[in-house]
């Protein structure tokens, strides 16, 4: 069973930054595949970034490569997302999620945080 609690949202000018982070409870997070979700008011949830748990390899969706950068610490059982150039189109909740055994870097996700808001103001 593993707990994750998201922080680090709020609201911030187009073409600023903010960071994200997750922190994970439990002794075996180094063995989940990590990753970052968001789900804008009135659409479904959508993959933004994915990080396997040794190795550190990295997946992003389109609308955010070269943007974002996706993280972890495993000493410190903490993932990381960081944006920078947000925009607009970024307003949504951010969720972070565990999974394992690895089954793909969008696949099903095991365990939720409770998520965070982020506001891009135009």
């Amino acid at each position: 069973q593993v707990q994750l609690v998201e922080s680090g949202g709020g609201l911030v000018q187009a073409g600023g930054s903010l960071g994200l982070s997750c922190a994970a409870s439990g002794r075996t997070f180094s063995t989940y595949h990590m990753g970052w979700f968001r789900q804008a008011l009135g659409k479904e949830r959508e993959f933004v970034a994915s990080i396997s748990g040794i190795g550190g390899r990295t997946y992003y969706a389109d609308s955010v490569k070269g943007r974002f950068t996706i993280s972890r610490d495993n000493a410190k059982n903490t993932a990381y997302l960081q944006m920078n150039s947000l925009k607009p189109d970024d307003t949504a909740v951010y969720y972070c999620a565990a999974q394992y055994p690895y089954r793909g870097p969008a696949g099903s996700f095991d365990y939720w945080g409770q998520g965070t808001q982020v506001t891009v103001s135009s």
